[in-house]
This record gives C-alpha cells, structure tokens and sequence, in this order.
C-alpha cells in the first residue's frame, strides 16, 4: 500500500485506542502526529482528555496537544487553519501525516471544506446559550426544530452544543446551517486521504471506558479539575463541558462519593461514545471501518 502522497484520518469512539494505534502506523511508515479531538488542545485538561503521554511525544513527533488555554475560545475553524499549516509542514519533511482523534467536526472540516458562515455577535450567542440554559435541552430542541426543521435527524436531540449553533445561525443569518453546509470546499481531493474507523464492539468498549475512567483518577484527575476549577473560567466555553469537570465538582464539593462519581463519568462517557458511533454512521460510511482484532493484519500489509 503506497501512503506517501496520503493525508491519513484515524477516527473512532473515545477509548477505542485510536492514539496507540497511530502511534504503530507512524512507527511504520514515518509518520508525525496531528491531534484532531476538541478537547486534547487545551492545557489544562491533560488528563481528562486522554493525552497522548511524554513518552509517546520521545518515540513519534506530535502536534497540536495542549497548546490553547482553556480560557480562550477555540473553534473548528481555528483548527482547521492550524491543521492546514500543519500538514504542509509534515510534508515538507517527507514525513507523512496522520490526524488522530474523535471530534468528527474536525474531520468534516478538513475532508468537506469549512462553512462560511457570518461571525455572529457574542452578545447576540450569549442570548440564544442564556435561552438553552434557561428552558433545557429538551424545549430547547423543540424550538429548533420550529425555528430550523432541517436540523431533524441531523442533530441528536441531546446535543446541547450542535443545537445552540444551529438555532443561532437560523435565527441571525435567516438561513439553516445545513444550507449553508451545502456551500463548501475543501482544500484537498477525496484521493488526497487514507480514512480509517475503529469500529470497536459495543461491550469491549464499555469495559475499556470502565477501565480508563477508574486510570484517570488514578493518575490525578481530582486535582486537575481542582486546578481547573480556581480558573473560574466562563462555563459557556468548550474546555468546561469536558466529561469529568462536572462529576468531580459534586466529589470536592463533597456531594457524591469517589465510586459514584467514576460510574457517572464511565456512564457520560459511554453516552458520548455512541454519539460519536452515531455521527461516523452518518457521516463516515466511505472510511475503511477496522476491529480491533483487524488492526496487526493491516499494519503488515503497509
């Protein structure tokens, strides 16, 4: 398999071992890593995030871990325009490279191309966030599809963040966010990518999220959010709706024992996960799905 002109996308649900199994694909072929999850760019949340480990960064060059504050917002589009300089520059080194991780609008971005939708005020998304926060999740869901009946069956009706988006694009710029999504271009040719999904069975999944969790707070995780949390950082940005930040408030805050919060994040984080199964159904059925028992097979053939 000749990857040397490819542009390599590794997907999958959170603890699938997307990380780990790039790290043996980059060790292969000469590869540099460039992270692609939303919440592994920022600082603070190394651990809650799963970062890759020091160790990991000595053996294969990695890119774009931990390197925004927290309390600075961080879209899809900044990604993008990062990634972008970032794969140029792997090339540049003959190197090829291998974007990791499980934000699937990240992907979307680099392989569709970024809407270009008109900045919206902040005060004026502030409004429509106060609204959500205000009614719940659930009203709020209902409104959208009233306001935007083009969001039905494209947004999970429990995705409080894709669901303030698209009722603030409707609402300021009078056109639906799936129009808009029809107005793209990406930078690249279909060609230009090797897409791969870790398609990991459901109950596996459940027990490795079950371990991981009970790892985080093993590794330190009371005291990361406890750092976090003397930020006082804005509760409407990204880094805040980090699974965990949350559970572990209730655990210092004295409101729940340690046990309970690690089954509530191992529960959020299962729901997260089949999000994430959801979205690559929609929206990742042309990438090459690999079980966990078909990863070494595919590594020898490179």
């Amino acid at each position: 398999m000749d990857l040397k002109s490819k542009i390599i996308l590794i997907s999958g649900p959170t603890a699938s071992g997307k990380s780990s199994f790039a790290i043996k694909l980059a060790k292969i072929i000469k590869g540099e890593i460039v992270n692609a999850d939303s919440m592994q760019v920022y600082k603070q949340l190394k651990i809650l995030s799963a970062r890759p480990s020091p160790k990991n960064y000595q053996s294969i060059k990695h890119h774009l871990y931990g390197f925004q504050d927290a309390k600075k917002s961080f879209s899809t589009g900044d990604w993008l325009k990062i990634a972008n300089k970032k794969i140029i520059e792997v090339k540049n080194r003959k190197k090829i490279p291998i974007l990791v991780g499980g934000t699937g609008l990240y992907f979307k971005a680099l392989t569709d191309g970024l809407v270009q939708i008109p900045n919206i005020p902040v005060k004026f998304r502030n409004k429509i966030r106060n609204l959500n926060k205000k009614i719940g999740q659930n009203k709020f869901y209902k409104q959208l599809l009233k306001l935007d009946p083009l969001s039905k069956n494209k947004i999970n009706p429990t995705d409080t963040q894709r669901s303030i988006r698209a009722f603030e694009v409707k609402k300021f710029t009078k056109k639906s966010l799936h129009e808009w999504f029809k107005n793209t271009k990406s930078n690249y040719l279909e060609e230009d990518f090797l897409k791969i999904y870790i398609d990991y069975p459901r109950d596996e999944l459940v027990e490795r999220i079950h371990q991981r969790t009970g790892k985080m707070i093993k590794m330190g995780a009371v005291n990361e959010v406890k750092r976090f949390l003397k930020l006082k950082i804005n509760e409407q940005m990204t880094a805040c709706k980090a699974i965990g930040i949350n559970e572990i408030h209730e655990y210092l805050a004295k409101e729940k024992k340690i046990d309970e919060i690690k089954e509530k994040i191992s529960i959020k984080t299962r729901q997260y996960a089949k999000r994430q199964s959801t979205w690559a159904r929609g929206n990742m059925s042309d990438w090459v799905k690999l079980k966990p028992s078909e990863i070494n097979n595919f590594l020898k053939k490179i």
